[in-house]
């Protein structure tokens, strides 16, 4: 009989392998995970949130421009140097001698000054010396040229010696004005180791009054530039004396400028701290009293609470119209300052609130000379300043607000002619005599090796012209048209203006470091009418300094004002001048005086110089 035996349980033959099975779950599991996941990320996929992509902005930047104008011809108007044939034998001396120290750098101012009352504009040049610890050194001093022309002929005389101002004397400017009301012209001198005054005693002599007038500062000030002005109105000339940086020999050094990272150069004052500029009251008995703290004028860094003035420029007028002069300072490489005169012995600085302590952009800029005045068709304050390499020149112009300017230096055309030069010397002066105000430029580099590192730069450059074309702006002259003596290249630095000759127009000195200054003659014959009036005060300052002349003539208007101080360090004629143009009469002229009265002038003479006592 057969059987049918089962296997047991526990059989090493089951019916199906249990790794075969499990191989399939897994494989099964990764298929659904796989097509679980491909689904979950479509699904994901449509309905994520978007990110909306950012807006794209583009902010469009254009240069400024200058406005089209009318074209306009530049008239002819040569300038001719007749420096050597005048008899100026002045050299500037800044008593380097290879350590190549800041000072010898930025120096000197110039002045024309009537000393002795004779009618004719005289020349004093500001000089450097040795410095003390170079006792083999030459001990040289300003020099003083009395105007001898006649019949045409210009001629200027050396009489410094025995004159009182041959002082050896590191100068840097020169400020003119009598401090005393007895009709003859003082000076005063900045440099470094503070100021110092010489009083005019008449007969071609000057003493020294430093000590006794109290405006002499402390013997560690850089002063610079300087101005006179009757900060009250009580009929006394006050000073205004800036500082530059805090300085000394062993400073110098500790800085260690180099321009090329081994060779000693000239260096910008970024690394010297700034210094307090001073601001004197005139006490009326030939002594001042020092008011810089308690009247406002020293400005500190907010942040460190150091000075923060690096002054170089000064110009004193009277930005609101309420009667009372204020004052704008060019600072180098800081913000410009603007002193507003509260009318009570104090000053505000709103510099910022006026547009004139920035360029454009916010920026500080290297400024040196200053100069303003009335200089559009309807009376509107301009103030120019010079500024250095690669920075245009300044041209705020003040708006329908009198304390509130723009910088307008491109739409005016100054701009970017300017921008490659290094400027100093600065002025507005009416060279053609056709009614409206031009500008001049003295310029010249810091550093003799400059071209070495900057293609871009020389040290020796030329001096820059600007015909007021009016609605054309401001115009470039070129050696065609104004002769090429005043474009000859030189280390720049003062400047200022003056009628020498007597023909009505306005001839120029520029100074430059190291060599001798540049006498140039204006020779415009356009044929142009003009006025030239001497304002003498009685109850003001004699000098009359801050006085304004409102002319109409030919139905247009100008203004001009009696200023002490102009441009880089340097001091022009007190004496102003109003061209005509074609027009042979004048329709009105008005005086306005320091303190406020007004004078009316019945008739006024062309073609010739004027003097006016003021009428109490």
């Amino acid at each position: 009989m057969s059987s049918v035996s089962t296997p047991p349980p526990d059989s090493e033959e089951p019916l199906e392998s249990d790794d075969a099975a499990m191989g399939r779950g897994l494989r099964w599991s990764l298929v659904i995970v796989v097509i679980l996941a491909v689904l979950g990320g479509g699904a994901w996929m449509i309905l994520r949130p978007r990110k909306i992509p950012p807006t794209t902005r583009i902010t469009q930047l254009t240069a400024p421009t200058v406005a089209e104008r009318p074209a306009a011809a530049v008239p002819m108007a040569r300038f001719t140097d007749i420096t050597a044939a005048a008899g100026i034998t002045f050299h500037h001396f800044n008593g380097a001698t290879g350590e190549k120290l800041l000072p010898e750098t930025m120096g000197g101012g110039v002045a024309f000054l009537d000393f002795d009352g004779d009618g004719a504009p005289d020349l004093l040049c500001v000089n450097g010396t040795s410095w003390p610890w170079n006792s083999d050194g030459p001990k040289t001093t300003a020099a003083l040229y009395h105007n001898d022309s006649k019949s045409g002929e210009v001629r200027f005389t050396d009489v410094t010696v025995g004159s009182g101002l041959d002082v050896p004397f590191y100068g840097m400017g020169v400020a003119v004005g009598d401090y005393d009301n007895d009709g003859r012209p003082d000076v005063l001198l900045t440099g470094v180791g503070g100021a110092r005054l010489f009083h005019n005693d008449g007969g071609g002599k000057f003493t020294e009054v430093t000590a006794t007038a109290g405006v002499g500062g402390d013997a560690k000030d850089w002063s610079t530039a300087a101005t006179w002005f009757d900060m009250d109105n009580d009929g006394k000339l006050d000073l205004f004396v800036a500082n530059y940086v805090r300085w000394s020999r062993e400073l110098d050094a500790e800085v260690g400028y180099k321009i090329d990272g081994t060779h000693r150069a000239y260096g910008p004052p970024m690394n010297f701290q700034g210094a307090f500029s001073r601001l004197y009251h005139n006490d009326g008995n030939g002594h001042f009293t020092d008011v810089s703290e308690r009247s406002g004028i020293q400005v500190r860094n907010p942040a460190t609470g150091v000075p923060a003035g690096k002054s170089l420029g000064v110009t004193a007028i009277d930005l609101n119209g309420d009667g009372y002069l204020d004052l704008v300072v060019a600072n180098d490489t800081v913000q410009n300052f603007v002193f507003e005169n509260l009318k009570d012995g104090r000053f505000r600085e709103v510099g910022g609130l006026t547009g004139l302590a920035f360029d454009g952009a916010g920026n500080t800029r290297g400024a040196m000379g200053i100069d303003a005045a009335r200089f559009t068709p309807d009376g509107k304050i301009a103030v120019t300043i010079g500024n250095f390499a690669n920075e245009m020149t300044a041209f705020y112009v003040a708006k329908d607000d009198p304390m509130l300017f723009t910088d307008d230096a491109i739409s005016w055309g100054i701009g970017p002619s300017s921008r490659l030069l290094l400027k100093f010397g600065i002025f507005f002066f009416d060279y053609d005599l056709d009614g409206r105000l031009d500008v001049l430029t003295s310029n010249g580099h810091l550093e003799e090796e400059i071209s070495k590192v900057q293609a871009s730069q020389s040290y020796r450059q030329p001096a820059q012209l600007f015909w007021n074309a009016g609605d054309a702006g401001l115009v470039s002259v070129g050696a065609d048209r104004a002769g090429t003596d005043l474009f000859q290249a030189r280390v720049g630095r003062g400047s200022a203006f003056a009628d020498i000759d007597g023909d009505g127009d306005l001839d120029v000195v520029m100074t430059q470091i190291g060599g001798p200054p540049v006498l140039l003659r204006n020779e415009q014959a356009t044929g142009n009418h003009f006025v030239r009036l001497k304002l003498v005060g009685r109850q003001s300052n004699r000098d009359a300094i801050g006085a304004w002349v409102h002319l109409t003539a030919g139905g247009k208007q100008q203004w001009r004002q009696v200023a002490a101080t102009r441009s880089y360090l340097s001091s022009s004629e007190l004496p102003v001048t109003f061209g005509l143009g074609s027009t042979a009469k004048v329709d009105s002229a008005e005086i306005l005086w320091p303190g406020g009265r007004r004078q009316t002038l019945a008739t006024v003479p062309i073609d010739h110089l004027t003097v006016v006592e003021e009428v109490p």
